[in-house]
């Protein structure tokens, strides 16, 4: 896994405790938390569109975002240009969002993966690489 990351976190009320908990599990990434700061009922965009913008601008070498199903962070993060959110539910998701698809956020449903599996998503996630070549030509057309 890459050393020396910082990552841009959030999550809304459905993935305060995943949030939580990942935060103490990598001791070679800084975290910048955006919120949320408890499990009380929160507005998953508010969290998702400071955690793309700090992506977008260079703040963060990724994203990560964490609610019940991943679905809306996922769709308000790819509101932002430059922003390639993946929901990953599984290890195996994960590959081809980095090495196919060079995405730069990752959107983890915490209502259907558990702990470790999300530890192992973002690993994996972490790990590979972009491949470029053909799908760099691919990659190159998702913006508007």
């Amino acid at each position: 896994m890459k050393k020396g990351l910082t990552i841009a976190i959030g999550a809304d009320h459905a993935g305060f405790d995943y949030k939580q908990a990942i935060l103490g599990m990598f001791d070679d990434i800084t975290f910048n938390d955006f919120g949320t700061y408890s499990s009380e009922s929160a507005d998953y965009p508010d969290f998702a569109h400071l955690v793309a913008t700090a992506v977008e601008k260079g703040e963060a070498d990724f994203g990560f975002l964490l609610c019940g199903s991943a679905n809306g962070v996922a769709m308000t993060a790819n509101k932002h240009q430059g922003i390639r959110a993946a929901l990953c539910w599984k290890p195996e998701v994960a590959v081809p969002a980095r090495t196919h698809n060079d995405a730069n956020v990752l959107c983890i449903p915490a209502r259907h993966v558990s702990i470790d599996e999300a530890k192992q998503i973002i690993e994996i996630f972490l790990t590979e690489e972009f491949e470029g070549g053909r799908h760099a030509t691919r990659v190159n057309k998702i913006g508007c």
